[in-house]
């Protein structure tokens, strides 16, 4: 994925460009009707007054103002349901919901048409066809409105819940784990020793945040441009200091090109799940973490939560070995199967250590993962039941959870 399309599909996701499109287009049909008779020379067979519109525009506009303003109210307590009950990691997922989009932008779009149509029609700038055309788009308008106010109703009774924010968290981590899996090494060779050419020379980050994004397309094209090889030690999710090696040049390099090799790699503040399926693993461990607090105590989310990680890490576990290197000067390190494993189990292991359903659950879960993948993948299972178990002998306080975990771990590991 190059830097510019990374870029684009930020925007998309936010709400700011629909509003000012929708504004955009309010106006323009408004005041398209302005010069209907130029477009529209033979006469509508219905005859409307100014009055008529009038009324019409002024309901759309006093309507919408306050809808638009109930809903701005809505989504907010949702954000605040998400932050307070699930992880404030997922809000971002819901900021960048398309139907809150589509649906407060359709709001903001027929205000603005109803203002403008009000402030033309009192100008007298609308003649007679001017103003059937205006009724028939006002008519259109309404529709639309209707429509998406039940669209709105539906979505609000979902929105911010525990189990909808969960659903779109797994389904962004989904998206995240099989971009990766098509390009396991985002097109570059596996670099899995860590073994480096002589003269190998370091980039360093030179900022502190997290690595969200690396144009490896463009990266490639400067190495081919000045006879680079480059070795990536990190990967997009990676907290990053300022003496953080980001990559490690082979050949002759000046500082001009160190600048230009360094614009390639995007350092913020906040983790994002694009390139990074560890993120949402990780955010759904929060979310396991929250209801496992005393405050919370819902253990039947946190089951929920480490059923989806297996299915995750399952679909993660069949891995791909095969793909196609398209940028041969470029040397990737692979993402760490216990890194996964870790983000994903060791909150929910941690936080669930004194409950024997919990770590029953966990057990067969880790188990079920052990029996497929690659070595290592079996093996950061295996690990990861290992601690767990570890964990909960300590914390179970009753005799009888104790003696059923140890038997589900004996019978996992024959």
């Amino acid at each position: 994925m190059q830097y510019g399309t990374w870029l684009l599909s930020r925007i998309r996701r936010q709400l700011w460009w629909q509003a000012i499109l929708s504004v955009v287009l309010g106006i323009a049909t408004a005041l398209i009707a302005t010069v209907s008779d130029r477009f529209f020379p033979w006469s509508l067979p219905i005859e409307v007054s100014r009055e008529a519109v009038d009324s019409l525009l002024n309901i759309i506009a006093s309507s919408m103002l306050a809808v638009t303003t109930f809903s701005l109210g809505a989504v907010t307590s949702a954000f605040g349901a998400a932050t307070s009950n699930v992880t404030p990691r997922a809000t971002k997922l819901l900021m960048e919901d398309k139907v809150t989009h589509n649906v407060l932008s359709t709001f903001i779009g027929s205000f603005i048409f109803s203002i403008v149509g009000i402030i033309v029609l009192r100008t007298g700038s609308y003649g007679d066809e001017g103003r059937a055309v205006l009724f028939v788009i006002t008519i259109l308008v309404i529709a639309l409105i209707v429509v998406q106010l039940l669209r709105w109703i539906n979505h609000l009774i979902s929105l911010g819940r525990v189990g909808t924010t969960i659903d779109r968290v797994e389904a962004a981590t989904w998206e995240a784990i099989e971009l990766r899996l098509s390009v396991p090494y985002l097109g570059a060779n596996p670099w899995r020793d860590d073994t480096l050419p002589a003269g190998a020379t370091p980039i360093l980050s030179g900022q502190i945040g997290y690595l969200q994004f690396v144009d490896i397309s463009a990266l490639s094209r400067l190495c081919e441009t000045h006879g680079l090889t480059a070795y990536l030690p990190v990967n997009a999710g990676s907290f990053c200091y300022e003496n953080t090696v980001l990559m490690y040049a082979v050949g002759p390099i000046d500082n001009e090109t160190r600048s230009r090799l360094l614009d390639q790699f995007v350092i913020a503040a906040n983790r994002t799940f694009d390139q990074d399926p560890r993120f949402g693993l990780a955010v759904m461990a929060e979310v396991a973490s929250r209801a496992l607090s005393p405050a919370t105590n819902d253990p039947g989310t946190a089951l929920d939560v480490i059923g989806r990680q297996t299915r995750l890490l399952a679909q993660w576990g069949k891995g791909r070995e095969d793909a196609e290197v398209e940028y041969p000067n470029l040397y990737v390190s692979p993402l760490s199967d216990a890194d996964l494993f870790e983000d994903a189990f060791m909150l929910p292991a941690r936080d669930g250590a004194h409950l024997i359903e919990i770590q029953l659950r966990l057990q067969k879960s880790l188990f079920a993962l052990q029996q497929s993948g690659s070595p290592a993948f079996r093996a950061a299972a295996r690990q990861q039941g290992e601690m767990a178990y570890q964990r909960a002998k300590i914390a179970l306080t009753a005799p009888c959870d104790l003696q059923r975990l140890e038997s589900e771990f004996a019978e996992d590991h024959k």
